[in-house]
């Protein structure tokens, strides 16, 4: 062809830093991976019999865009008991292909090109590349370590433009494990509220929490429903990544400009998959609870393993699966860094920097992997740190 196969678009998004990691580790052997955030544990069993009851049964057909009115309704109930979000299941409402299919959709149907979107930094990239789809600039805020990994509300402040049209968080947060207070995210939605924009609280972690931290929705606050998005999915708390199934609430002209936007990239979500996600939206919560559990036992054994490594340091995460160690006394960046613990060591870390320009001089670490590759992992690191900076402080 004479011309550029790719689109614009297409050219400008940036490639996942985490798969380029997962994509070099998986040509080695013998890796310990702590690069992806897959939880382990199998789906549990009643959520996996609902599915294939609905298989077996014939529910193999196309469903509404928005989701099976029942699926609708338990999401909203979900919101209503666990969130304190009150919400019209048939109008605010919409099942997605996971997580990423409702930031997709809401982006899709509230940004036009040349908005600007507050992001705060480091984070999931693809919230930067799904803003970027759409036109939109995605504008980093810092989320600074000194602040146990929070934000700064003046800085935020500063950020804002006439431009400024959303304001994405993400709490519990992927990758620092810290989580917004209620009274930060009060003061969130007072500027949102003050100056109309729109806050996508993404809550995939929000019942892995540790030591009594508790979980606050800002869709709850009945002043800021028009201008509040509630993302969620079964993905992380049920063990569910590769069922595909999200769903998010907010007003109903968003809701319905989703639905649009899913209409024509998805069609619907699985009607067998939908199935599931009723049965895990429905059914028992002990195996969410022991799921918990291992998580917290994870995270106490590798944060008071990094910390004893020379060189290392790092904040105790309050949720969600990972630890974001500060690797700033190596003096390498953390991409230099990723690459030398992986090929040197055998363990496949993030590098902090492909998560955002505020992560540098970190990297991140998941704990969704056994206790066994945990100790493992430490004891490569531990070996690969006295390694390093011995050879170090012996060079003239």
């Amino acid at each position: 062809m004479n011309r550029e196969i790719l689109s614009e678009s297409a050219r400008a998004l940036p490639p996942s830093e985490i798969r380029k990691i997962l994509a070099l580790a998986s040509q080695m052997q013998d890796v310990v991976h702590l690069e992806i955030g897959d939880p382990d544990f199998p789906t549990p069993p009643h959520i996996v019999e609902a599915a294939c009851r609905a298989a077996a049964g014939g529910d193999t057909h196309y469903t509404a865009t928005k989701g099976m009115t029942p699926l609708l309704e338990a999401v909203a109930a979900k919101l209503r008991r666990d969130n304190g979000i009150a919400c019209d299941p048939a109008t605010e409402v919409i099942v997605t292909v996971g997580a990423v299919g409702a930031i997709f959709s809401a982006c899709m149907a509230a940004l036009d090109p040349g908005d600007e979107v507050i992001v705060t930094d480091p984070c999931w990239p693809n919230y930067q590349g799904q803003v970027m789809m759409t036109g939109a600039r995605p504008v980093p805020l810092p989320l600074r370590e000194e602040l146990g990994f929070s934000l700064d509300l003046d800085e935020l402040k500063a950020k804002l433009s006439p431009k400024t049209r959303m304001i994405i968080l993400n709490s519990p947060n992927n990758p620092t494990g810290s989580v917004l207070s209620r009274d930060t995210l009060l003061a969130i939605g007072d500027v949102a509220l003050k100056r109309d924009l729109l806050v996508l609280c993404d809550e995939v972690y929000e019942k892995i929490l540790f030591d009594g931290e508790r979980h606050f929705s800002l869709g709850s606050v009945r002043e800021l429903k028009d201008h509040v998005i509630t993302v969620n999915s079964v993905s992380k708390t049920f063990a569910m990544t590769g069922w595909r199934a999200g769903y998010a609430c907010g007003p109903r002209v968003l809701i319905d400009g989703m639905a649009k936007v899913q209409e024509n990239s998805a069609s619907c979500v699985s009607s067998v998959v939908q199935r599931a996600a009723m049965a895990a939206l429905t059914g028992p919560e002990e195996p969410v609870a022991e799921m918990v559990r291992a998580y917290k036992r994870r995270r106490d054994t590798l944060w008071s393993g990094l910390t004893g490594i020379p060189g290392m340091k790092c904040a105790k995460p309050k949720g969600a699966f990972y630890l974001f160690p500060n690797i700033s006394a190596f003096g390498l960046s953390s991409f230099d860094f990723a690459i030398a613990l992986l090929k040197e060591a055998r363990v496949a870390t993030v590098h902090g920097s492909g998560l955002g320009q505020y992560g540098e001089g970190h990297v991140r670490i998941s704990y969704s992997t056994s206790d066994a590759n945990l100790v493992e992992a430490l004891s490569r690191m531990r070996e690969f740190a006295e390694s390093r900076l011995g050879s170090e402080r012996s060079s003239p």
